[in-house]
């Protein structure tokens, strides 16, 4: 059987567990603003799905996206997801002979979208504490010629939980204007952290921002993201599109609800992401697991596994054996994928509890398993 179709069953065999905790994929299951939920059955009872959406997103919506990041000056184009924005900007960028520079751990589509189109994937180390987990100007600096299209900082980190300050993002920026890249901030959890700073902010002109409403409105299968450039980058990208068709308009619909009562819904989810991250970090060093970030600025937390003895995959699958969804580091990075799980927080306090309370018998039964199945 081709990993293709592995993979699909894999997640096809979560999506009929009952019950399932789904604590591996950062997305939000809290439940939704009733005024969102509403402008959903709204477009649905009235038909809305028979037809095509805008191309590039119905107006109200992408109107209301510029607005939240605060760049009146930029333009925002709606995609099927973050990811479909992300792959639009490197089938316009990547070619032969050119380089994508990101870190690592990184968000590793994008990686691929970029290998698929010829061009070499360059990822700088960042699993380090001597750095504070995060990237620096000087290995940035290092690590970029004439040959780099693409600069890909994800901020907050997926998934270590890291965020950037303004200073260091303002030397991002400059180091891609020296070189003639073009930097792609993915700003998918910005949401859920203190103090971000988007890089149209402070270097609009040969910058884009990729966007998600998977993570911090809960749509992720819905299929809804942004991009957000200068008009021109914004005509460059939606040249690339295959998504000619438009995002589904009853996420849109959601979409255009959810920005409009932003502020008290995250006011709520962050309430409880952030006391769910509490009770995590508190069972995990009990059970002897350290939290190498602290605060995560992300909907998520990197648990070092190493002193357990058994590896991330098999913690991963006994929690499955238990109705409990969480990712193993080797989906992230190869190189460092045997030191970590990660777990997300934005659930309902009822499924953090169950993970809290459960994790000495994940590690128990690890102990046990000879043959892990493939984790995706």
């Amino acid at each position: 059987m081709s990993d293709a179709r592995i993979r699909n069953r894999y997640f096809d065999d979560l999506f009929s567990t009952p019950d399932l905790a789904w604590m591996g994929q950062n997305t939000n299951h809290i439940p939704a603003h009733p005024a969102v939920r509403e402008a959903m059955i709204r477009s649905v009872e009235a038909g809305e799905f028979n037809a095509y959406a805008p191309p590039m997103g119905f107006e109200a919506l992408r109107a209301g996206i510029v607005a939240d990041l605060g760049v009146l000056s930029a333009e925002a184009l709606v995609t099927e997801g973050g990811v479909n924005a992300l792959a639009m900007i490197c089938k316009a960028r990547a070619k032969p002979g050119t380089t994508l520079v990101t870190t690592d751990p990184t968000w590793k589509w994008p990686c691929m979208f970029a290998e698929q189109a010829g061009a070499e994937v360059i990822q700088i180390p960042i699993y380090d504490p001597a750095t504070k987990y995060k990237l620096t100007p000087d290995a940035l600096r290092a690590a970029v010629d004439d040959r780099c299209a693409l600069i890909y900082i994800v901020d907050p980190n997926n998934p270590l939980g890291i965020r950037y300050d303004r200073e260091e993002i303002e030397a991002f920026a400059e180091i891609a204007r020296s070189v003639g890249a073009l930097m792609i901030h993915d700003c998918t959890y910005r949401d859920f952290a203190d103090g971000h700073t988007p890089v149209l902010q402070v270097a609009p002109e040969g910058t884009v921002v990729s966007l998600s409403f998977s993570k911090w409105l809960g749509l992720a299968g819905m299929r809804i993201g942004a991009l957000v450039a200068s008009p021109a980058l914004v005509d460059e990208f939606s040249s690339t599109s295959t998504s000619v068709l438009g995002a589904s308009v009853v996420a849109q619909r959601a979409a255009i609800v959810g920005l409009s009562v932003k502020a008290e819904w995250m006011k709520d989810v962050r309430s409880i992401d952030r006391a769910n991250k509490a009770m995590i970090v508190a069972a995990a060093e009990a059970a002897g697991i350290t939290v190498p970030v602290q605060p995560s600025h992300g909907n998520f937390l990197v648990l070092e596994t190493a002193a357990t003895g058994v590896s991330p995959e098999a913690i991963v699958e006994a929690a499955r054996r238990e109705g409990v969804m969480i990712r193993q580091g080797r989906y992230h990075t190869a190189r460092f994928g045997d030191r970590f799980i990660k777990v997300s927080t934005s659930v309902p306090s009822a499924w953090a509890e169950r993970f809290c309370e459960g994790l000495p018998a994940y590690i128990a039964t690890a102990r046990t398993l000879n043959d892990v199945p493939a984790l995706f």
